[in-house]
């Protein structure tokens, strides 16, 4: 799960069918889709965001529904 990463590992996108629809397509705008790489930039504390970087540019997702989105760590 990407919310299982930690502050500068890497990994790849395999599922994001869990996640929210509305999340789901605005991480297809983005071009964040499955098989993106993805690195955790920072993680914000008192259950914050997680800061992700992507395809040149930083994307903040809420912790819920990082916790959606199925990774393989690289």
């Amino acid at each position: 799960m990407l919310g299982k990463l930690k502050t500068g590992e890497k990994g790849l996108i395999k599922n994001i069918s869990i996640a929210d629809r509305l999340v789901r397509r605005r991480l297809l705008d983005l071009g964040i889709t499955e098989g993106s790489e993805v690195c955790i930039k920072c993680v914000l504390p008192f259950g914050g965001p997680f800061m992700v970087a992507s395809c040149g540019q930083c994307v903040g997702i809420r912790r819920k529904e990082a916790l959606r989105i199925e990774v393989e760590r690289v």
